[in-house]
């Protein structure tokens, strides 16, 4: 099994890594990171580099192989799975529910209150909804904002358009932070790196899911 990492967490939330492989070692998870891992080409394919993200997929695949492949990022997770040809790939949410459900992480319920964020790509573009709010709920309690699941609002970081139209995405950030304020919530969560990175810095404790199963989870050693 291989934990791919993704761009930003390896570069620049390099705490979702921590987090992540404290988690798998917990679990007793077989795996291996790529020393020299490149770019999923998410970011070439989103914003119309169409030819590089070719090449870049075509490096990667010769690497993967037949090895089920891990990802932090949900960005990373929909091109593998949809932009690639034939990867086994699990986005990390998806085991960690897994584990959970094996019994394999020995976590405990407290009384905090957060919420959580849909990621454009995990959710609307992969369907996957159930997963990261079940891992959230075997640990604290979910409220939910107005705007969930495939109605989530998108909080303005990929597509280009931070780079391309910074003040779009500061009116989109304001929309989603005030959406998870409104709740009375001091945590929000979400399984994305980029959306972290885009919402981080507004009065609210921002984490990876990963990052808050470590920080809250009570998690014990086997």
């Amino acid at each position: 099994m291989i934990y791919f990492r993704g761009c930003t967490a390896r570069q620049k939330q390099t705490t979702i890594q921590e987090a992540t492989e404290k988690l798998l070692k917990l679990a007793d998870v077989d795996y291996r990171i790529l020393e020299n891992e490149k770019c999923c080409g998410s970011v070439l394919l989103r914003t119309g580099f169409e030819k590089e993200a070719q090449v870049q997929i075509k490096k990667n695949t010769e690497i993967f192989g037949d090895e089920t492949i891990i990802t932090s990022c949900a960005g990373c997770y929909k091109t593998l799975l949809q932009d690639y040809d034939d990867l086994n790939v699990m986005h990390i949410s998806q085991l960690l529910n897994q584990l959970i459900v094996e019994r394999k992480l020995n976590l405990s319920k407290n009384d905090l209150e957060v919420t959580y964020h849909d990621s454009c790509h995990l959710g609307r573009h992969c369907k996957i909804f159930d997963e990261p709010r079940n891992v959230i709920e075997s640990v604290a309690n979910l409220c939910e904002m107005k705007n969930i699941r495939e109605n989530s609002l998108c909080c303005g970081a990929g597509g280009g358009v931070k780079s391309a139209y910074p003040e779009i995405t500061n009116q989109m950030v304001e929309s989603r932070i005030n959406q998870a304020k409104a709740t009375d919530c001091k945590t929000l969560i979400t399984s994305c790196p980029f959306c972290k990175l885009n919402l981080k810095d507004h009065d609210l404790e921002v984490l990876d899911l990963t990052e808050f199963l470590v920080k809250y989870g009570g998690l014990n050693e086997k």
